[in-house]
C-alpha cells in the first residue's frame, strides 16, 4: 500500500558514513551512562513503596523531600511526573510498618506543608517478589534477543543477518540509555515497551532487506549501491504508514494514558524513531559495508559438466 510514489530515488547511502558515526558515538555514550549511572528501578524490582500525591497547587519538591527526611527516611526519592501538581515518592521496605501506616505518615507530613494534598495512588512490592520479577524480566529479554538473533540467521544471508542483529541491538541499547541518562523510572511496562520494540524493528528491518534482496534480482545492472537507495525508497509509503499509525497511538498513550503509561509510551517512541533510523542507514550501511552483492542472493547456474555430456553420447 501506498500513499504516494516517490519518481526519484533518494541517495540515503550518500549519508551512511556520517550517520553512522552520529550512531556509534550515541550509541557508546548510551553505554557510558547504563554503566556509570545504571537504571532507577522501580519498586517492582526493587521492592518498597511508591505513593503518588497531587497537590492543588505547583508542587514544591524541597518541601516534599524534607517532610519526608522530617520522618527518618534517607533512601528515597522524590519526582515530579506527568504535571507540575503530580509527584511520584519512592520509599525503601521499614521494618515493622506497612505500606498502610508508611502512607499515612507521608500524608500528614506533606499535609504540615500543604493542605491541599491527597495520595492518589500507594503501591507496595516485597523483596523477594521484585527479585523474582528483575530475574524473569532479564531472562525474557535474554530469549527475546536470542530468539531474533536465530530468526535473522535463517532468514537472510550472513551479512544482512548481522547487520540486523547489530541493528537492531542499536535501538534497544540507546533507549536503555535515554532512561540511565534521564534516571527515568524503568519499571515493567518499560521493560515491555523495549521487548515490543525489538520485535516492531526487526519488522522493518526484514521489509527492506527484503525489498534489497527482490531488486538484486530484478535490477542487474545496477550498482549495489544503486540497489540498496531504490529499495528504501520504494519502501518510504509503507514506513510513513506504519510508523505514523503507531506513533499517533503512542502519543496518545504518551498525553493521556496517565502515570502508569507514561514511560512506557516513552520508551515505544523512542524506538519508532530509532527503529525506522537503524532500518534505513545502520542495517542497510552495515550491509554493504561487510560486502553484500548480487552473488549472495542470486544462485549462479549450475554448470553442465561436459565429460558427463560425452558419455551420455
Amino acid at each position: 500500500m501506498e500513499l504516494f510514489r516517490i519518481r526519484k530515488t533518494i541517495p540515503f547511502m550518500k549519508y551512511s558514513l556520517i550517520l553512522n558515526l552520529i550512531s556509534l558515538v550515541t550509541f557508546i555514550l548510551a553505554v557510558f551512562f547504563i554503566v556509570t549511572r545504571g537504571f532507577n528501578l522501580s519498586v517492582e524490582f526493587t521492592g518498597g513503596t511508591v505513593i503518588e500525591a497531587k497537590y492543588a497547587q505547583t508542587a514544591n519538591i524541597e518541601h516534599t523531600r524534607q517532610a519526608i527526611g522530617d520522618l527518618g527516611y534517607k533512601d528515597f526519592q522524590v519526582q515530579n511526573f506527568g504535571t507540575a501538581q503530580d509527584v511520584l515518592i519512592r520509599l525503601p521496605i521499614q521494618e515493622g510498618k506497612s505500606s498502610a501506616q508508611q502512607s499515612e505518615d507521608i500524608l500528614k507530613a506533606l499535609q504540615s506543608y500543604d493542605d491541599g494534598v491527597t495520595l492518589t495512588r500507594v503501591e507496595f512490592v516485597g523483596p523477594q517478589i521484585g527479585n523474582e520479577l528483575y530475574q524473569n524480566g532479564l531472562n525474557a529479554f535474554i530469549f527475546v534477543v536470542l530468539g531474533i538473533c536465530l530468526y535473522l540467521a535463517f532468514r537472510f544471508e550472513w551479512k544482512f543477518a548481522i547487520a540486523g542483529v547489530i541493528a537492531n541491538l542499536h535501538d534497544v541499547v540507546i533507549i536503555l540509555g535515554f532512561f540511565a541518562f534521564f534516571q527515568w523510572e524503568f519499571s515493567l511496562p518499560v521493560l515491555a515497551g523495549v521487548l515490543a520494540v525489538l520485535g516492531y524493528s526487526v519488522n522493518e528491518s526484514v521489509v527492506i532487506m527484503d525489498r534489497i534482496r527482490e531488486n538484486f534480482r530484478k535490477q542487474r545492472k545496477s550498482s549495489v549501491v544503486e540497489v540498496i537507495n531504490s529499495s528504501i525508497t520504494q519502501t518510504i509509503s509503507r514506513t510513513i504508514i506504519t510508523h505514523g499509525s503507531t506513533q499517533m497511538m503512542v502519543l496518545a498513550m504518551l498525553f493521556f494514558g496517565g502515570p502508569s503509561l507514561h514511560y512506557f509510551a516513552m520508551a515505544l517512541t523512542i524506538g519508532i524513531w530509532f527503529g525506522i533510523y537503524s532500518s534505513v542507514f545502520v542495517a542497510s550501511s552495515i550491509a554493504m559495508w561487510l560486502g553484500i552483492k548480487r552473488e549472495d542472493m542470486v544462485k549462479a547456474p549450475k554448470k553442465e559438466d561436459p565429460a558427463a555430456e560425452l558419455m551420455e553420447g
